[in-house]
């Protein structure tokens, strides 16, 4: 060991991150003055997180459903192994299925109503509406115009009632 190392030790400091805060923005920072007047995402924002929303969440719930099937698909022969297996099998199976259904529905929602924001140039709770109208109308086109119809009435009722949940939310509870 250097002899001078004590005396070199005693000038120096260790460096403490919890010693000071940062005083840090609070409000997103924009490149271009346009980006802050907009109070909305992007359209490519909007499809991605609609998108992947729908298909996270249609996993989850598939994958629940599958479990359910997997272990009622048990028989009293099976060994351990091939229980899991089963359950395992069942989970993937309905969660890939009901996500991917669930990830093109929030596909088109988001289409639909970056649609009607164009459209329109307005951002509210009719394009949201006519979004999930035409959404489920489009997702059960195939299945015949009462199909359609019905799917889209549903897709309005729901997107409506979860905007109107949405705006209570905000209004009522202080976050």
């Amino acid at each position: 060991m250097a002899p001078n190392s004590d005396e070199n030790d005693s000038n120096r400091r260790l460096y403490n991150p919890y010693q000071s805060m940062y005083n840090l923005p609070t409000s997103p920072e924009y490149l271009f003055q346009e980006e802050s007047l907009a109070q909305r995402r992007s359209w490519g924002e909007n499809l991605t997180y609609y998108t992947g929303i729908g298909y996270l969440g249609g996993v989850s719930v598939g994958a629940v459903k599958g479990i359910v099937s997997g272990v009622k698909s048990i028989e009293q022969t099976d060994t351990l192994k091939l229980k899991v297996n089963r359950i395992l099998n069942g989970s993937g199976h309905a969660g890939r299925q009901v996500g991917n259904r669930c990830g093109v529905i929030g596909l088109m929602y988001a289409a639909l109503e970056s649609g009607m924001v164009a459209i329109r140039d307005t951002d509210d709770v009719i394009n949201c509406v006519v979004a999930g109208l035409g959404t489920g109308a489009l997702y059960k086109a195939a299945a015949g115009p009462r199909s359609a119809a019905v799917a889209g009435a549903i897709g309005g009722v729901i997107v409506g009632i979860a905007v109107t949940g949405k705006q209570a939310l905000k209004r009522y509870v202080p976050i």
